[in-house]
């Protein structure tokens, strides 16, 4: 067995009180591999700055500020994260969402069985 020492003995993290550690799922289920760089910097900065229950109130302009972004950047990396399901954004509010839930959209809505045999008939014809 690989012995493994701390390289920063004095800097061994320590969980803390908060709440903002990343959840290795976030690796493990493969979403990392679908943020490109922007999208990654702003998840880890909702991460570190959200409340218990996933919300900030960080406006676009100091985020992008804060991780040196445009406007269109922001915008690009917050619709990303929507789509992987790993955020929800509702002005001014960013909500960042539990890996345990099914992967949805922001915009998915829950259709019944009539309802998607439906729109496959529709599409048949």
């Amino acid at each position: 067995m690989i012995q493994k020492y701390p390289i920063c003995p004095n800097r061994i993290r320590i969980i803390p009180q908060q709440f903002s550690w990343v959840d290795h799922r976030l690796v493990r289920d493969y979403y990392i591999e679908q943020c490109g760089h922007a999208a990654a910097a702003l998840y880890l900065f909702l991460v570190t700055v959200a409340d218990a229950k996933g919300h900030s109130y960080y406006g676009d302009p100091t985020i992008a500020r804060r991780l040196d972004m445009n406007a269109q950047t922001l915008a690009q990396a917050r619709n990303q994260l929507i789509q992987i399901g790993l955020i929800a954004f509702q002005k001014p509010l960013y909500q960042v969402l539990s890996l345990d839930a099914p992967h949805h959209t922001q915009n998915d809505q829950i259709q019944t069985l009539g309802q998607i045999l439906n729109q496959i008939k529709a599409k048949a014809t």
